[in-house]
């Protein structure tokens, strides 16, 4: 049975009006996937990047588990959620407080970057749900601060990057201080590899396989295209006036260089534009308020390094800009999918200067289609295009050329008969004659 509505996966009114809130009425392809066996407590590996409403796909069980179960008297955390960034532990916590804010179930988050005292709530009268980075959550296990022995259901989320940044172990070891839990989820962008694979083994036990890649419909939503620009200034004044179009409501702009951040923060500052911005150096409580300053609407552009944007889920970013081309083809489409969540279309553009060029062969590419340019006219580039050769796909013109030097090299070879006595005797280990074997020896 397709489901095609989230009144039909049997979910509590509460739920439901929480969904009603925030707009959502059908359930995106993993969550009609993983809600149904989730539901039914079976243990659930499922493959699913960002941008594809996985959050709810296992909180929305976790939540109705918590409502068909309830307890007698309060106690330690029932749902456990480790994730591998501080920054997606406050969005899962923060998407599990929007979707219970119809219910009494309390939620807290154990990170790093916190004063270690400050998580007193985990420690107080009740919790239902903990979300948690591994590093800090082991720290309270340790010291017996934290009690694992009441979680009922661990959900690893993003556990391929958890793999990637090394705490593999730690998960282990977490996974063996709830060894009561009767449900276990894994959430990966990918189960490609051996090492995801031999994981899931370990801790799930005969789970439901489920997973849904953004189709080329998904990737669709995004509209894509890009602007020549002849230099740094030029891309800027470019930046501008596609900031300040009507329909560019909230939006990342995406740079290689943390020393950018702040070059570009000035320049749009220059021009009027208000920004707040995302580098990798910044400590916690100036990431938080940098992104609370663009949820809330203070600001409509955040400027980040990819490393700074890593796990960050922003709703409702209508455009993203790459300022600089992005290396690979790879973080291009991480980057892009920062726009056009959860259904909604979005908008993706580029600016890129001639030494680019390369690099957009390399993302068209990869994303299978061609990106489009477009000229605003009074920003026209004054350098010509840079020809195809170096998007890195040569010309008929340039192939032929190639040919045809080719057979004239094979022209001027000069023909030397080969004789077959110097031929016989090639690659046969000559024998030592008497001479130098009894001069060796002396």
């Amino acid at each position: 049975m397709t489901v095609t509505t989230f009144s039909e996966l049997e979910l509590d009114e509460s739920l439901l009006d929480a969904l009603q809130d925030k707009g959502f009425s059908r359930p995106t392809a993993i969550q009609a996937a993983a809600i149904p066996p989730a539901l039914e407590g079976r243990d659930v590996l499922g493959s699913a990047p960002t941008g594809t409403g996985k959050t709810a796909a296992y909180l929305l069980p976790a939540l109705q588990h918590l409502l068909d179960f309830p307890r007698k008297k309060s106690g330690p955390p029932r749902i456990l959620i480790l994730t591998p960034t501080r920054e997606l532990a406050m969005q899962v916590a923060e998407h599990a407080r929007e979707l219970a804010a119809h219910t009494h179930l309390d939620i807290a988050t154990i990170t790093g970057g916190v004063a270690y005292m400050n998580h007193a709530e985990v420690f107080s009268e009740n919790q239902d749900i903990v979300v948690a980075t591994t590093g800090r959550l082991l720290q309270y296990i340790k010291e017996e601060n934290f009690d694992c022995r009441a979680v009922e259901t661990l959900i690893l989320d993003e556990a391929d990057r958890m793999l990637d940044m090394g705490f593999a172990q730690d998960i282990e070891h977490i996974s063996g201080e709830t060894r009561w839990r009767k449900q276990t989820m894994l959430f990966s962008a990918t189960l490609e590899g051996e090492a995801i694979k031999d994981f899931a083994e370990r801790l799930l036990e005969d789970p439901v396989e489920v997973s849904a890649t953004p189709s080329v419909r998904e990737r669709k939503k995004i509209h894509q295209w890009y602007y020549r620009a002849d230099d740094v200034q030029h891309k800027t004044a470019l930046l501008v006036h596609l900031l300040k179009q009507p329909d560019v409501s909230r939006s990342i702009v995406f740079v290689r260089k943390r020393e950018r951040v702040h070059e570009l923060a000035g320049w749009l500052r220059e021009a009027g534009i208000n920004t707040c911005y995302l580098e990798g150096e910044m400590v916690q409580a100036k990431r938080n308020e940098a992104i609370k300053r663009l949820t809330d609407g203070r600001v409509n552009v955040l400027i980040a390094t990819d490393v700074a944007a890593r796990g960050i889920d922003i709703a409702d970013v209508s455009h993203v800009f790459n300022f600089d081309m992005p290396r690979t083809a790879d973080t291009y489409l991480h980057r892009i999918g920062r726009t056009g969540r959860a259904g909604r279309k979005g908008t993706a553009i580029s600016l890129v200067e001639a030494h680019d060029h390369l690099l957009l062969g390399k993302v068209e590419r990869y994303v299978k289609e061609p990106l489009k340019a477009r000229v605003i006219d009074e920003l026209r580039p004054t350098t010509r295009a840079p020809s195809e050769k170096l998007k890195g796909k040569p010309s008929k013109k340039v192939l032929a050329k190639r040919e045809e030097k080719k057979k004239e090299k094979e022209k001027e070879k000069p023909r030397v008969k080969k004789r077959h006595r110097d031929t016989k005797n090639i690659g046969k280990r000559r024998k030592p004659n008497a001479a130098a074997t009894t001069g060796s020896e002396e």
